[in-house]
């Protein structure tokens, strides 16, 4: 069992140079607390940023640091001060931060920074390559390094890579503004297993794969190449027990040994024992609708003036990324806002609202959790927030009213919450009123169910849940009707194909020997192709033929001058030799007008889908449609066209992207077994990608070798990953 690998952009540990000397101090809470169980003794190490640059670090002391770090299992990235700006306050935070929380008009798409941000994502990935054994575990964290897994599965194929991202993942709608998003996917789809904190998340990320990148994806599992990636939510607890146990003791101190700002409260409580007090904590950030609940505040006052002296909205500001503009206009605005509230609306005696713009020791926040009547925490979007989680952790007598935006990740495992909309002040002031107004019997069955779930479900929890279902997505054996062709069979067939006396080849085009394009004719062969077959059809004792859906005319235009052995349309038409084509099959096509204003009013419904006319057939192609919609018409279309052809004789192929209506005594499978039946064959051979191909490998011997492009249920015996593992294989015939 090899070692886990843990990788983020900030370590665990804090570092402080005195006098020469190196202290490292670890960090509490968040990820560095949910990871303690996956972080643990010798069998790991945590790969990070140290939060000095390389300018901050005398020379002297980089020997020192090394050892500190290393006591507490870690391993710093070195970073100068412009991979700094450029990477975290550039492209991570003024970028990806403000288009995954939905604010565009703060994103900024500065080509300088994305490369900075590629630049030190490999400095990431070299230094997990330089740690790293095969058998070892890789956990990637967050949005500052989605490039990581793929620079690292390109060095180290078999190795075992997760990724977490903690903050939101976009609609397609707002992800493909990204101008680098193709890269961005690429990068996540290194991992194994790809992770989020709501399902909301999960399947915005598998739309934009599918759109994006064209891949497969099934449930929640992605194919790639010869790769299955499970992407997954896993919704992020906390340390239930710290905070829990922080607020029982505190409960136990005696009035004197209390806090200062303990003491404050209570005295203002006890002051007025029907007051309420409403608490705001969270990290001064745009996206946690600060500014909005100062004015939601306003709006309830004035809705409901008789709680005008009975409540008041204490407000904790966590200075962050105070060097970015937006942030500093922010701060700006909260100032303005939380002066003029409490212009408009303080007494001598009362003042609504107490605002404090700094961080708080741990204490300081156990006391704010167990004081405040009602915890008000309405962001405009979040991927978690485990505030909210904190806060119904530390109330030790069930009570106390969680007022929580719908729009925040952990929303969705807290219903018992009052749930709002952070933009509609009429329903967040009938929220305050209901919670200044709960029975204390309500709020208990609220929070004991809360209490329950958020106690059974920790962070510790989340992390192993996360690490066994990358365990899991290790062992998995992805098992499939053919086997995979191994260098060890496709040794043994080589080994057949050279000492038989006579050969038949079936091979496809589309999706086999080529890619789809998104429009057909523009799919031709290159040279490389061109040669490939041609060393093949040379060879002795050998018949290949391309066996295609494609048209006559096409294939004349690609292949007769090479004088292949041509069979198209699925079976309809054969050229041998180069010899003019000639029918197979003796086929009707007066269907043809019957069905063809059906397909148009399709195309006309589904943009992006066309009609493609052959001799004999009509295919409906729907590749460049939206994915989703393109299968929805698909679907919608194939009850149409069973329904309308009844008993005729007619069938309809569903391929890749495309569905063909053609006659039913016609497929490959006749074809191929026509061909077989000419002669005396030892060795037979047939590849192709999709359903068309079935009828091949269901009708030819059991003798011969068949074998499906791509992983998906198949008669064929064989399966390779990739047109590129079809030319390789192909190669190997030739000798």
């Amino acid at each position: 069992m090899g070692k886990t690998i843990i990788i983020s952009n900030r370590l665990p540990v804090q570092l402080q140079i005195s006098n020469g000397e190196i202290t490292a101090i670890p960090s509490v809470g968040g990820l560095a607390t949910g990871m303690k169980s996956v972080h643990s003794g010798g069998d790991s190490l945590w790969i990070g940023w140290s939060g000095l640059t390389d300018e901050d670090i005398p020379e002297e002391l980089g020997p020192k640091i090394n050892e500190a770090l290393a006591d507490h299992g870690s391993s710093k990235v070195n970073l100068t001060a412009d991979e700094v700006d450029g990477f975290y306050y550039g492209f991570s935070n003024r970028t990806i931060w403000p288009l995954f929380h939905y604010f565009m008009e703060y994103s900024e798409f500065e080509l300088d920074s994305w490369n900075i941000y590629k630049k030190v994502n490999q400095k990431f990935a070299d230094a997990i390559l330089e740690a790293a054994d095969d058998d070892d575990t890789i956990w990637v964290h967050d949005y500052q390094l989605m490039l990581v897994p793929q620079m690292v599965r390109e060095k180290k194929p078999d190795i075992s890579i997760g990724f977490f991202l903690h903050i939101p993942f976009p609609s397609f709608e707002i992800f493909r503004t990204l101008p680098w998003r193709e890269e961005i996917l690429k990068g996540l789809l290194g991992s194994d297993l790809i992770g989020f904190h709501t399902y909301d998340y999960e399947r915005h990320f598998l739309s934009s794969v599918r759109r994006l990148l064209g891949l497969e994806v099934s449930f929640n599992d992605i194919y790639l190449d010869d790769r299955v990636i499970k992407v997954d939510s896993f919704p992020m607890g906390i340390d239930y027990k710290k905070f829990s146990e922080a607020a029982k003791e505190s409960e136990k101190h005696d009035p004197k040994e209390q806090s200062e700002l303990l003491q404050r409260l209570n005295n203002h409580k006890n002051a007025d024992p029907e007051a309420k007090f409403f608490l705001s904590i969270d990290r001064l950030d745009y996206t946690k609708g600060i500014a909005k609940r100062l004015n939601a505040f306003e709006y309830f006052l004035n809705k409901y003036p008789r709680y005008k002296e009975k409540v008041r909205l204490i407000i904790l500001a966590v200075p962050s990324r105070s060097n970015v503009p937006q942030y500093q206009l922010l701060k700006r605005e909260i100032d303005e806002l939380v002066g003029r509230i409490n212009g408009e609306f303080s007494t001598v005696s009362w003042t609504p609202i107490w605002y404090f713009y700094r961080s708080m020791p741990f204490e300081n926040l156990i006391d704010l959790y167990t004081s405040c009547d009602i915890a008000w925490l309405t962001p405009i979007r979040d991927g978690m927030n485990l505030v909210a989680k904190e806060y119904i952790a530390t109330r030790t007598d069930k009570t106390g009213v969680l007022i929580l935006s719908e729009m925040a990740g952990s929303a969705n495992e807290m219903n018992e919450a009052l749930l709002i909309n952070p933009n509609n002040f009429e329903q967040i002031a009938d929220a305050l009123k209901e919670a200044i107004t709960m029975p204390k019997e309500e709020q208990q069955q609220r929070n004991r169910l809360l209490q329950k779930r958020l106690e059974r479900y920790n962070v510790e929890k989340w992390a192993n849940d996360f690490m066994n279902s990358l365990l899991s997505q290790k062992e998995k054996d992805f098992s499939y009707v053919s086997r995979r062709l191994s260098v060890d069979l496709m040794n043994l067939i080589i080994a057949d194909y050279k000492t038989s006396k006579k050969r038949l080849l079936f091979i496809d085009y589309d999706g086999t020997l080529a890619g789809f394009h998104k429009d057909p004719q523009k799919a031709s062969p290159d040279d490389e192709l061109y040669e490939l077959l041609d060393r093949i059809d040379a060879q002795e004792h050998t018949d290949m033929y391309l066996i295609s859906g494609r048209d006559k005319e096409t294939f004349s235009k690609w292949f007769m001058p090479k004088k292949y052995n041509m069979i198209v349309e699925h079976g309809v038409w054969i050229s041998e030799g180069g010899e003019e084509f000639r029918m197979l099959e003796n086929v009707k096509k007066d269907w043809m007008e019957k069905i063809q204003p059906v397909l148009e009013s399709f195309v006309d419904r589904t943009p992006g889908s066309f009609i493609e006319e052959k001799n004999y057939s009509l295919a409906w192609h729907y590749r460049n449609t939206d994915p989703d919609f393109g299968q929805k018409r698909a679907n919608e279309l194939n009850t149409v066209l069973t329904s309308l052809i009844g008993t005729d004789d007619l069938s309809v192929l569903n391929g890749n992207k495309v569905m063909e209506i053609k006659s039913s005594n016609v497929n490959k499978g006749r074809a191929a077994m026509r061909i077989f039946a000419q002669d005396d064959y030892e060795f037979v051979f047939a590849i192709g990608d999709d359903w068309t191909d079935e009828f091949m490998f269901q009708e030819l011997p059991e003798t011969a070798i068949t074998v499906k492009v791509g992983r998906q249920k198949t008669q064929a015996k064989y399966y390779v990953d990739s047109i590129k593992n079809v030319r390789a294989l192909l190669g190997r015939f030739v000798y």
